[in-house]
């Protein structure tokens, strides 16, 4: 018999001619349950003789596991963000790097059906949740139910949970540092859309601590903005900010799909980057890149933290207590900031 055919033929006849079951063979392969030391030598004596090699599939499927792991995130709406779909390339990278494949879910802690699915028919050896909410209903049920998770983003109280993020506090208040240092006083702050706000989005809300704190600490004046994670978004909420304020010379920004816009609306505005109006923020490279000029910014390592969050995985699923990891990348000078204009009373 070839030892290309399948696992499932070929671990039947391994136990037809060591006449033993089938499921004694999977545990003297696995070493799940003990089987007898003849047992085990008459099954290898019959294995040798064939020339059978159990597959990968195979092997984790006696040890109880699926090789595949789960990546869960709620449903996008209108659109992914490249942000987002980068996280999901940096996720996917790393499982086929490690011999795991990824199932991509939806599936909402409201949604009994799509975590029955997941957890508990147990489709997945573990699964990491993305888009986190400081109150996520999604990770109180993965606690509950002892699964292996981890988080892209974490909760208001991550203790005991596995996590990677962005320390977005501290990366708005170094943007506002650096717009204070140019001589910026009159500052503007856009941030996610108001139903992520509303919602508990967590990169939102703490990106938002960070701006208070920061324009409180330096002495300065400043506003935020809910923006919508659109071109259109970022053109609108240009022209409200310049209405509202016209003295505003700095903008922060952690909404990267409205970068685009943002840009146009400030031009529209007479306004140009950065003689008389300065933007910085937190975005991938790509988009701060894109952009022209280049936008001085955080760049986001997306595609790392993905890799990060498989390794925090798989340590979970082998038991290892939670560990988590805070990033904080340096804000990249680029084109986008420059010295305060004065601005005519």
């Amino acid at each position: 018999m070839s030892r290309f055919e399948t696992s499932s033929v070929n671990i039947g006849e391994v136990a037809r001619r060591a006449k033993v079951s089938r499921s004694t063979v999977s545990y003297a392969l696995s070493g799940k349950r003990p089987v007898s030391e003849s047992t085990r030598r008459r099954i290898q004596r019959v294995i040798e003789e064939m020339g059978y090699r159990p597959n990968a599939s195979a092997r984790a499927l006696a040890r109880g596991e699926t090789r595949t792991l789960g990546l869960v995130f709620p449903p996008a709406g209108n659109h992914y963000t490249d942000m987002q779909l980068d996280f999901i390339g940096g996720v996917t990278e790393a499982a086929a790097g490690r011999d795991y494949d990824v199932l991509l879910s939806v599936a909402d802690a409201g949604e009994e059906r799509s975590f029955q699915r997941l957890i508990g028919e147990r489709r997945v050896d573990g699964a990491i949740l993305m888009e986190i909410r400081l109150h996520d209903a999604r990770v109180e049920r993965m606690r509950e139910s002892a699964f292996p998770f981890v988080t892209i983003g974490r909760i208001s109280d991550p203790d005991g949970t596995a996590w990677v993020d962005l320390d977005y506090r501290t990366l708005v208040r170094r943007c506002v540092q650096h717009l204070s240092d140019l001589g910026h006083r009159r500052l503007a702050f856009v941030n996610r859309s108001e139903a992520l706000l509303r919602s508990g989005y967590e990169s939102a809300h703490r990106g938002q601590d960070g701006f208070d704190l920061a324009v409180r600490e330096l002495g300065l004046s400043g506003a935020a903005y809910p923006c919508e994670d659109d071109a259109m978004g970022g053109e609108r909420c240009a022209a409200r900010i310049l209405a509202d304020h016209p003295e505003t010379t700095g903008i922060v920004t952690v909404n990267e799909a409205s970068l685009g816009g943002l840009y146009r609306g400030i031009t529209a505005a007479g306004r140009t980057i950065p003689r008389n109006m300065s933007v910085t923020g937190i975005a991938g490279a790509r988009w701060a890149d894109a952009v022209t000029p280049a936008l001085t910014a955080a760049d986001v390592p997306a595609r790392e933290m993905g890799r990060i969050a498989i390794d925090l995985l798989l340590e979970r699923i082998a038991g290892a207590p939670a560990r988590d990891r805070l990033l904080v990348p340096p804000v990249v000078l680029r084109a986008s900031t420059g010295t305060a204009p004065r601005l005519a009373p």
